[in-house]
C-alpha cells in the first residue's frame, strides 16, 4: 500500500516560512473568510506530521486548529502534550520512511507533512508526491526557508496555479 504524502504551506515570495525567530506575523489576516482550499486539503488528510518548532507554533494560537485529526510530532526530546490534546498527538521519532511505515500500519493513507525541516527530509527521502504552495506577495528579506540542500535533483510537474484578488498564487505540483 502507497501512503501519499502532501504539503500544503505558505511561504513569502523571497522563499521563506517563517521570519529566523518563527513569526509568521507577515501572513495576511484579510478578514475575508477565504482558506485558499485549506479546509478541503486537511479533511482529505488521514494525520499530520510536523516537527517540534511548527507544533509550538500552533500551539500558540490558542484554539487547536486539528479537531480530532491525529497529529504526530516529531522530536528527539521530551514534549509537553497538554491533557485536552494527548487523545489526538503524540510524538513520535525515527526516519521519515520509518514514520510513514508507522503510520501506514495504523491504517493512514494521506499524510499532511508540515515545517520546513520535516518538509525537507520528507523531500529528500523521496516520499513527498504532491505540494501546494502559496506564494504570498512580500518579501521579508531573511527567515527560515522552505527548501534547504538536497541530495538529488528534485523535478516537479506543474499541475495548476491560482491567483487571488489579494495577491496571493497558489500553485500544485506533483513530484514523480
Amino acid at each position: 500500500m502507497t501512503i501519499r504524502c502532501s504539503v500544503f504551506i505558505a511561504t513569502s515570495l523571497d522563499g521563506y516560512i517563517a521570519r529566523k525567530n518563527g513569526d509568521i506575523d507577515w501572513l495576511p489576516s484579510d478578514g475575508s473568510g477565504e482558506d485558499y482550499g485549506y479546509r478541503q486539503f486537511v479533511d482529505s488528510v488521514d494525520a499530520l506530521v510536523m516537527g517540534r518548532n511548527t507544533y509550538e507554533t500552533v500551539r500558540s494560537f490558542g484554539e487547536w486548529p486539528y479537531g480530532e485529526k491525529p497529529v504526530v510530532v516529531l522530536s528527539h526530546r521530551a514534549l509537553e502534550i497538554p491533557q485536552h490534546l494527548s487523545a489526538t498527538v503524540k510524538l513520535i521519532s525515527g526516519s521519515p520512511p520509518e514514520i510513514v511505515d508507522h503510520l501506514g500500519k495504523e491504517g493512514a493513507k494521506h499524510l499532511y507533512i508540515d515545517g520546513g525541516k520535516t518538509i525537507q527530509a520528507f523531500l529528500n527521502a523521496g516520499l513527498i508526491q504532491e505540494m501546494i504552495l502559496t506564494r504570498i506577495p512580500v518579501i521579508i528579506g531573511e527567515g527560515i526557508p522552505l527548501f534547504g540542500p538536497v541530495d538529488q535533483d528534485i523535478t516537479l510537474l506543474h499541475v495548476e496555479t491560482r491567483d487571488y484578488e489579494n495577491g496571493l498564487v497558489q500553485s500544485r505540483y506533483t513530484i514523480s
